[in-house]
């Protein structure tokens, strides 16, 4: 059994590993160097919630979530930005355990909510559709990236 805690500056080292990972299966090149300094900027500025699987004694998974708000609500949220488990540790409910720590998070600090983004050829679909998120089919996410 894992358990979820609320990662600080200490765990990066740990979480930087996990986030290169993340990257890696996302097409990203390998850079731990970077990813460290990321989650050091992102934890030093308050600028994200980190929670960390153990198991073991061992990091197993992540999820981040950035605070954001909702103007028309006039209440604050969260984009669950980032959810990894590492690949030997998947289908054991470690996935299922970071999300409902995050819903957990969000209902304490009451935010309206937690709002997250993924592919449409994604798994997970049906974890976060068992836990409760909704998929907008109301509206279209567009992207632009400056050159």
């Amino acid at each position: 059994m894992s358990k979820i805690i609320k990662a600080s500056f200490e765990h990066i080292p740990h979480i930087a590993l996990l986030l290169d990972e993340y990257r890696v299966f996302y097409g990203q090149n390998s850079d731990i160097e970077a990813a460290t300094k990321f989650l050091e900027a992102r934890v030093s500025n308050n600028d994200s919630i980190i929670f960390l699987a153990i198991k073991s004694e061992k990091p197993i998974g992540f999820t981040q979530l950035y605070p954001s708000y909702s103007s028309v609500s006039l209440q604050p949220v969260y984009i669950l930005n980032d959810l990894y488990v590492h690949k030997n540790q998947r289908g054991l409910g470690v996935g299922e355990a970071l999300l409902n720590k995050a819903k957990e998070f969000c209902s304490t600090m009451r935010y309206k909510g937690l709002a997250l983004e993924t592919a449409v050829d994604n798994p997970a679909q049906q974890l976060y559709e068992k836990l409760g998120w909704k998929k907008d089919t109301a509206c279209f996410h567009y992207f632009w990236t400056c050159d």
